[in-house]
């Protein structure tokens, strides 16, 4: 278990739910948020973000197990998180708030406990679909009994930069006596490079003199990248669709390489995790622990930190904003 630490405030404060391998906690850094806590039950995923932030406040246990003690930390600005998306993606049985892999009631007592300025919680595309409409608007209801104003957008990822198609949903709370104040990101302000214009450095990187010729071809972005989960998915590039999608873009999705390609390679390359990690937009810098399938697994769950960011950037700016009228008055 991550040691516990205490809460201190300086500026704006956030605490992270489910933080994965760090792509939203990135985002949030970027957007200038102080870190109090970031809670992960997957002992992979902690170490890297120990190995990448030795500094943060990193909690492996169980959300279900954390909630008692989150009290500890009211007064955070942001409670944010990528919560477990199988219950609502159309790729599981969409059992909604029967799965028992569902954290959205956990989530809720805990912003309960900590009452915070405002809350960002990522998921699926399926969160959005229409059998899920009662349980979208209970959890509205829940946020509203509690004083948040609760919305939601699909977001893609490739309209803040990142050179993949990656739709996912955005669910911002705001406190509602200042959730006017709160902005819904501009979309479509950076226009993504291509897979081969993102990757060509990476795959000339061992001297394949096919690189320049590779990167051509792969003149679109990517499809979306699928970690899949600890019993199904590994070290691959997604489903047959996905493969096949990657095959127009001369990628072999069916494994994950050590390596970039050799000199005198020939054929079709496969992807490094350092190669998926910059396509989901990590910075280089960013190193994931462990084997090849566990960190890709990491890379492939995560939240792309620049749409992270662009999403808190916002929502700060919303309780800055509030700040300011309250020192007004």
């Amino acid at each position: 278990m991550g040691q516990f630490k205490l809460p201190l405030r300086d500026g704006l404060t956030s605490i992270e739910l489910c933080a994965g391998a760090g792509g939203q906690a990135l985002g949030l850094e970027q957007a200038g948020y102080a870190h109090e806590a970031l809670v992960e039950i997957d002992p992979h995923c902690c170490n890297t973000l120990r190995a990448n932030r030795p500094e943060w406040n990193v909690i492996e246990d169980d959300l279900r197990v954390f909630k008692e003690r989150a009290s500890d930390f009211r007064g955070v600005d942001l409670v944010a998180g990528g919560l477990p998306c199988p219950p609502f993606s159309v790729a599981g049985k969409q059992l909604g708030d029967k799965d028992e892999r569902n954290l959205f009631p956990d989530a809720i007592d805990i912003i309960d406990a900590i009452r915070p300025q405002a809350v960002m919680i990522e998921n699926v595309r399926g969160f959005l679909d229409a059998v899920f409409e009662d349980y979208r608007n209970g959890l509205k209801k829940q946020l509203s009994k509690l004083g948040y104003t609760a919305d939601w957008r699909l977001l893609n990822a490739s309209h803040f930069g990142v050179p993949q198609l990656r739709p996912r949903v955005a669910i911002v709370a705001i406190r509602s006596e200042f959730s006017d104040q709160y902005e819904w990101p501009e979309e479509k302000v950076i226009e993504p490079p291509t897979v081969g214009e993102a990757l060509y450095e990476m795959m000339a990187s061992n001297g394949w003199k096919g690189a320049k010729a590779w990167a051509k071809q792969a003149n679109e972005i990517a499809p979306t990248i699928v970690g899949g989960s600890k019993k199904h998915g590994g070290p691959d590039l997604g489903p047959t669709r996905a493969r096949r999608a990657w095959e127009l873009l001369g990628v072999n999705g069916k494994t994950v390489a050590e390596e970039p390609p050799e000199a005198g390679f020939s054929g079709m390359p496969r992807l490094t995790v350092p190669m998926v990690a910059r396509i989901q937009g990590f910075p280089d810098d960013w190193h994931f622990t462990g084997r090849k399938t566990n960190a890709y697994r990491q890379v492939g769950n995560a939240f792309p930190p620049p749409v992270a960011k662009a999403v808190s950037q916002n929502i700060a700016q919303a309780i800055c904003a509030r700040s300011s009228i309250r020192a007004v008055a």
